[in-house]
């Protein structure tokens, strides 16, 4: 099972679009697939189809209790794939976990219980580095950062490869960052173009080639409680992510996907 946290500690650049896209073509790609939204604001739960007002059970219940993972308790969404849902119940979560035995470790020990169900599992982390981003990113094999080309954008990069060297050192020696996604590209953006160049100078092979551009469709999908593969797989948006998971999934398993 590949557990894959989605993250930035900037807001706003596609995060959760991507966890709920990639997703969404995954599980069209035959791939058995878990989402877990982290974050106490419950977009990745929403984007899903589902009510984060009337949860029978959350990744609140999970971080308290992970022997809850035993149970059936994920719920489904509408493309397919399960979700480990979130709401701001969770923002509570952080409070109760602090006097907690092994805090950092609670997803991964729940994970752990449910891992032949699932072949890929993806976490979107909240924007923030507390201890819901080091639960998902002590969990997780690998980081897909999603990242605006904008100037701003170099200087977070640069301290979340810092935050993820420093997880790797104390909590989970196996992580490493899977991949870099250029999110909200405008190809007529003569600044977007320079930071995209300097991200592939810097980072090569680690950036993936599939940037996802400025797309009106990507934006709308969530509304409907579906992703923009699902509301419009002809739009632009749509089939920057079907590529993007291709590639993702191909350097996974280095084997081809067509």
């Amino acid at each position: 099972m590949h557990v894959l946290a989605i993250t930035n500690q900037k807001g706003g650049v596609g995060k959760t679009t991507t966890a709920v896209n990639v997703a969404a073509a995954l599980t069209k790609l035959k791939q058995r697939v878990l989402l877990v939204d982290l974050d106490p604001q419950g977009n990745a739960t929403t984007g899903s189809g589902l009510d984060k007002s009337n949860l029978s059970y959350s990744i609140y219940d999970i971080l308290l209790d992970p022997q809850l993972a035993q149970g059936d308790i994920f719920s489904l969404s509408q493309a397919g794939y399960h979700v480990l849902p979130a709401n701001r119940n969770l923002a509570g979560a952080e409070v109760e976990l602090v006097e907690g035995e092994r805090r950092e470790y609670r997803l991964k020990e729940a994970l752990a219980i449910c891992s032949d169900r699932y072949d890929i599992v993806l976490i979107d982390c909240p924007p923030t580095l507390n201890l819901l981003t080091i639960n998902g990113l002590a969990a997780a094999t690998k980081v897909i950062i999603p990242m605006q080309c904008e100037y701003y954008a170099l200087e977070g990069l640069s301290d979340l490869v810092q935050t993820v060297r420093q997880v790797r050192g104390h909590l989970n020696p196996h992580l490493e960052i899977e991949g870099i996604v250029r999110t909200l590209l405008d190809p007529r953006n003569a600044l977007a173009q320079q930071v995209s160049e300097q991200l592939q100078k810097h980072f090569g092979d680690k950036v993936y080639n599939t940037p996802i551009p400025r797309n009106v469709r990507l934006a709308e999908a969530p509304s409907h409680g579906l992703s923009a593969i699902d509301y419009d797989g002809s739009s632009k948006g749509a089939k920057a992510y079907v590529q993007l998971t291709q590639e993702i999934l191909q350097r996974l398993t280095e084997v081809k996907v067509k």
